[in-house]
């Protein structure tokens, strides 16, 4: 497997970035060029990106139609994931999930919190619907762009494993 390309097939993905005042033009997204940036570096293609305000019906109505309709591998949120009032991205993913992936999430908080005691409040999900992964990423470029490179190896094989390539797809040393 090289630069996200495994059996023939090209991992898209898709930038979703939840922030009021980024979805206003207040403050400039740079996590979600910061996503786009790392997950091209692998060979990844970015096919679909928006910045969404804190909203879970806009956010849960936009992972249903990248994960549904527009077919999309990876769906990398960034933002809304901590305990502030207007934080509900974890609650808009928990809606579209067919299945919870815990032991990611847990893999991002224990990498970030060697670096900020903080990570620690982070309420991210991680989870599946149909043939898409979603990870939920924190607000701040360091954070997302961190918590993604701590469980971005796992992303080829969970893919491998929502097409149904089997456990076999990974190839053990």
């Amino acid at each position: 497997m090289e630069g996200g390309i495994r059996m023939g097939r090209l991992t898209t993905v898709g930038v979703l970035t939840a922030s009021d005042r980024c979805s206003k033009g207040i403050a400039e997204d740079l996590s979600g060029p910061a996503l786009r940036e790392l997950v091209e570096a692998r060979g990844w293609s970015v096919a679909a990106a928006a910045v969404l305000p804190d909203d879970a019906g806009g956010i849960a109505a936009t992972l249903l139609d990248w994960c549904d309709n527009k077919n999309i591998s990876l769906v990398l949120t960034t933002g809304g994931t901590g305990i502030g009032p207007r934080d509900v991205t974890p609650e808009a993913t928990r809606r579209v999930l067919e299945k919870e992936l815990p032991g990611v999430t847990e893999v991002m908080r224990r990498e970030g919190v060697k670096r900020t005691s903080l990570a620690a409040l982070s309420r991210a999900l991680a989870g599946t619907r149909g043939n898409s992964l979603i990870l939920n990423l924190p607000g701040s470029p360091e954070g997302a762009r961190r918590s993604l490179e701590a469980v971005i190896d796992l992303v080829d094989h969970a893919l491998a494993m929502l097409r149904g390539e089997g456990h076999e797809s990974k190839v053990a040393p």
